[in-house]
């Protein structure tokens, strides 16, 4: 239940800035809520963990589908092509199966590991897409330098992306533990007392 509140909140983290004619600069929850709900889908070989794990994957997959058409179409009122967004749809799955395969034992290095690969490999992938997409004369020219240029530019998003998947998956991972050792230590200080 708490990887889909989670999931809600990444949703949401993209949509509501639209709602206050906002712009949030590729600052939002995806990267490391996807991170979080990858982790949350389970583990093991028996058929029905891993039924159970396609379909948490494809739920998330689809509700972000959703949130891709709402935003092309009403947010950005623009024509929807998926044929634009396979790419993404696949990252959003590769993102939850590291989760799931890196996250589900938790640690400070796996945790930087999984928001690393998930916003470089976003960057890396969003960014070629739109340089190969370029019709020709567009912005970015199918040369070398136009794929520089493309990256160049993707940056600023890069950087952003990096920090709220980090603050994010740093959030989700770490407070649990934090309380947990808060606890543990409230426990300590009271048998100490005791005495």
């Amino acid at each position: 239940m708490l990887a889909y509140i989670v999931l809600l909140l990444a949703v949401l983290s993209r949509i509501l800035p639209h709602a206050y004619h906002a712009t949030a600069w590729n600052f939002t929850a995806v990267g490391g809520g996807l991170l979080f709900f990858g982790s949350r889908m389970g583990s093991g070989s028996s058929t029905n963990v891993t039924r159970n794990a396609a379909l948490k994957l494809a739920s998330a997959v689809a509700v972000l589908i959703a949130t891709d058409y709402y935003l092309t179409v009403y947010a950005y009122q623009y024509a929807f092509h998926a044929s634009a967004y396979v790419v993404t749809w696949l990252w959003y799955a590769a993102v939850c199966l590291i989760g799931m395969g890196l996250l589900q034992k938790s640690s400070i290095l796996r945790v930087g590991v999984g928001v690393l690969a998930s916003a470089t490999s976003f960057f890396l992938l969003s960014n070629f897409m739109v340089w190969a997409g370029s019709a020709v004369g567009a912005m970015y020219p199918r040369t070398l330098a136009g794929l520089a240029a493309c990256y160049t530019a993707g940056l600023p998003f890069y950087r952003n992306d990096l920090a709220s998947t980090a603050i994010t998956a740093g959030a989700l991972f770490g407070l649990p533990v934090l309380a947990a050792k808060i606890v543990e230590s409230l426990h300590a200080a009271q048998n100490n007392n005791l005495a």
